[in-house]
């Protein structure tokens, strides 16, 4: 009886946040802020949502964000998986060295480096384009999904590459027919957990954007405001809703891949 009752505790804590943020954004403002937080909407507001398709934008803010974030992931999947596959599969002097120096990387606290980020994009005016987002996220990214792949890539069997390579395998193809299919849970598992870091960002974008065309969807959420800068609630959660709708419908389908990898993770490391 009381590990169902620590269960249903534990479902209320979690389910309960989505329950209120989705009754919340059906309420207007007014509502919102003369009523309980807890109180269930007195009427079904939907103008919430159109108001935060317009003024919000969140429609062009979904698109800057899938803009920056799918190549964003392919790039750092790419080019952490070959460098996971160098430094673990293949032989040579001073990998060691090399993968220590990587791992370093995941050390420097992004906020950091900003600064200096900024001063070299404004300088090649870069600034108020989404290249300086696709940039960051790569290079932010890929000390961990290089030292992850290493890790999955541990686990493959040396006997396989050893086989094709006898069968006439170079390199590349080593890497592309043997070691990526074997690892396809590993790369899921990273390119879900680049994928949800890249989209909820929000210092980075804040910090390389400012026009409002260009803003992502985390940025563009901070848009709700109208006169005197007082914040419109229900467009707002409203606007929420829409942008935690999608990733949390995606993370449902693939959770059990996404469990998967990262035990597969935790066992070869």
């Amino acid at each position: 009886m009381p590990a169902k009752l620590l269960i249903c505790v534990l479902l209320v804590i979690e389910i309960y946040p989505l329950f209120w943020l989705l009754s919340t954004s059906l309420k207007s403002t007014q509502e919102f802020l003369n009523t309980p937080f807890w109180s269930l909407p007195r009427s079904l507001d939907f103008q919430n949502y159109a108001d935060a398709w317009t003024l919000g934008r969140i429609g062009t803010s979904l698109q800057n964000s899938l803009t920056v974030t799918i190549p964003s992931v392919v790039l750092i999947l790419l080019l952490g998986a070959a460098a996971g596959f160098a430094l673990e599969v293949m032989v040579w002097k001073g990998r060691n060295w090399v993968l220590l120096a990587i791992l370093g990387g995941i050390m420097v606290p992004v906020q950091m480096i900003l600064l200096p980020l900024f001063t070299i994009y404004f300088k090649i005016g870069l600034t108020n384009t989404l290249w300086p987002l696709v940039l960051t996220y790569v290079g932010h990214g890929l000390p961990l999904t290089t030292f992850l792949m290493a890790a999955y890539f541990r686990g493959v069997p040396r006997e396989l590459f050893e086989s094709a390579t006898l069968d006439g395998a170079g390199i590349l193809r080593s890497f592309w027919t043997v070691g990526l299919p074997l690892v396809r849970n590993g790369l899921l598992t990273v390119a879900l957990l680049m994928f949800f870091s890249t989209y909820n960002d929000l210092l980075i974008a804040l910090t390389f954007i400012t026009a409002k065309d260009r803003s992502t969807v985390q940025v563009g959420l901070l848009n709700f405001q109208g006169e005197y800068g007082t914040v419109l609630y229900g467009p707002l959660f409203a606007g929420i809703c829409m942008t935690v709708l999608g990733t949390l419908v995606v993370y449902l389908l693939l959770s059990r891949q996404i469990m998967q990898g990262l035990a597969g993770g935790a066992l070869k490391g």
